[in-house]
């Protein structure tokens, strides 16, 4: 999964965060891919969107004959992404491609039987131009899968941090008001679009992701994972927040401190994922 726009702030930069995200929910991403209706195994599949590979490589496993065009904005995503793909052999079986997915004129993608874009469509300035795009891309029959968050995840558990219970809330409340300004189709029912747009939506469903980190079996990754995600939330609640809300977050963000988020033995990982399956009948 990968956003339209890139940004880098403190320890973790966008990049890092997707391979942290898709180590995190390695699971429930298989989960995803494998309750995709599809007809017939795809041959052909395009990653609208592929950040550095998460669903690239999350598809390849499940179809082991396709092969996957992995379209993003970012030249270092896709580099990252390449290199994966050589790391597993899988070189010969993904072709990557840079390009703005708002423009006007898509590159050409071919004819595929699976077009997979998570967490990319929100943030298209003219959604429905997309969609209508992918509508003429995916061959007759072919299936378009919409995957979209609810916002960021949460990590710390009721009554935390100590010193200013109910923070994570009041971030995310925060974050939510700025994202409705900032990036109005977050959250969007896409049913109604897809079907706008020519799309027979098949079926749709919201995973909840809810895994508990507290036995200390995935404490490296999900710590990096809750301090790279808060460090990206501060970046847009921190003009919103209390100075006292501030100061504990960044307490939690201190890698040094003794507040740290790395320090917790208490942390979840707490989320949604919505996903719709949409055929293009004709």
């Amino acid at each position: 999964m990968t956003h339209a726009h890139t940004h880098s702030h403190g320890r973790h930069g966008e990049a890092d965060i997707l391979d942290l995200d898709a180590q995190v929910l390695a699971g429930h991403i298989t989960a995803l891919t494998g309750w995709l209706p599809v007809q017939a195994p795809p041959r052909r599949i395009v990653d609208l969107g592929c950040g550095t590979g998460t669903g690239t490589f999350a598809l390849l496993d499940r179809f082991p004959e396709a092969h996957i065009t992995a379209v993003d904005t970012s030249a270092a995503h896709l580099q990252r992404l390449r290199e994966k793909a050589c790391a597993r052999g899988a070189e010969g079986r993904v072709r990557t491609v840079q390009a703005d997915l708002d423009a006007a004129d898509w590159p050409d993608l071919g004819a595929p039987d699976l077009v997979w874009a998570s967490a990319s469509m929100h943030h298209m300035a003219d959604p429905g131009r997309a969609l209508r795009q992918v509508h003429g891309l995916l061959a007759p029959g072919g299936l378009f899968a919409v995957v979209e968050l609810s916002g960021f995840p949460r990590f710390l558990p009721e009554g935390a941090p100590e010193d200013r219970p109910g923070l994570e809330e009041r971030c995310h409340g925060a974050s939510d008001r700025f994202h409705a300004e900032h990036v109005p189709h977050r959250g969007a029912d896409w049913g109604p679009k897809l079907t706008g747009a020519g799309f027979t939506v098949e079926d749709e469903r919201v995973i909840t992701v809810n895994i508990d980190n507290t036995d200390g079996s995935r404490s490296e990754a999900v710590g990096a994972y809750a301090l790279g995600s808060l460090q990206r939330l501060r970046h847009s609640v921190a003009e919103a927040l209390t100075p006292e809300d501030l100061a504990a977050l960044d307490r939690l963000l201190d890698t040094e401190g003794p507040g740290s988020v790395l320090r917790r033995d208490d942390l979840v990982v707490r989320t949604e994922r919505s996903v719709w399956a949409a055929r293009r009948t004709g």
